[in-house]
């Protein structure tokens, strides 16, 4: 659950101005702020910390339809040079090698959100010439497709993986490298691309986290191995018989 780690540093970086950051799950938890890294968007510590817990249509149709969602956290089994992502399905559609979770809330988001961030492994089998099947938009085909389409988000603005940073060409919007790790080389990211990737021409060297990031980070995963290892009772009210 990265995009959860991520938005609880940003919390924590950001605590004067905590009214302005809400984390809303597709599931309808509003403004939720959990202690621990959720096991799922239906986990209960999310509505439990939630400010309000919304119907999944009003999600969709209020914040998400209206523009009022303004960085979609997205993440697929596949993603191509134009930024669509595949959560469907590996091979053959009628006859897949695997069958994946399927889209939930991803088209809309990839559709609706102002911004898409998508967090993803960097390897020849995720970031392909090719998808197996287009679950959710991206660029489509490249070259002002999606505003042709009239999608009202501006689509992914970066693609976040293991290896470095890819973003959109402001022209062809086509995914081209934009920033690396440190130790990392341009050589290694192309290895594990499916198509000939181009590099941006200000190529960054980002620079590693700062000690209390990573020490508020290995917090929370501590705290989270601690909540989820232990086992949960549940205890039912005792009903009476007649």
């Amino acid at each position: 659950m990265i995009p959860f780690a991520a938005g609880h540093e940003i919390i924590r970086q950001r605590r004067r101005n905590l009214h302005l950051i809400r984390m809303t799950p597709e599931s309808g938890t509003v403004g939720t702020r959990p202690n621990v890294l959720p096991l799922s968007i239906g986990d209960g510590e999310l509505a439990e910390t939630a400010a309000c817990v919304a119907p999944l249509p009003e999600v969709f149709a209020h914040y998400l339809q209206r523009g009022r969602v303004e960085f979609g956290f997205l993440g697929a089994a596949q993603i191509d040079r134009y930024g669509n992502l595949n959560s469907t399905v590996i091979g053959n559609y009628s006859r897949p090698t695997v069958r994946l979770p399927g889209g939930g809330g991803a088209p809309e988001i990839a559709t609706y959100a102002r911004e898409v961030l998508i967090v993803m492994k960097h390897s020849p089998r995720s970031v392909v010439s090719q998808l197996d099947f287009r679950t959710s938009c991206g660029y489509l085909d490249g070259s002002g497709a999606r505003r042709a389409k009239r999608c009202p988000g501006r689509g992914p603005q970066m693609v976040i993986t293991d290896l470095g940073v890819l973003r959109p060409h402001p022209e062809t919007d086509e995914l081209q490298l934009a920033a690396l790790y440190p130790g990392g080389t341009v050589e290694a990211v192309r290895a594990a691309t499916g198509w000939p990737l181009q590099v941006a021409e200000n190529l960054e060297v980002l620079p590693p986290p700062d000690p209390v990031t990573l020490a508020t980070l290995r917090d929370l995963y501590a705290r989270t191995r601690a909540a989820h290892s232990s086992a949960v009772r549940l205890t039912l009210p005792v009903t009476s018989r007649r």
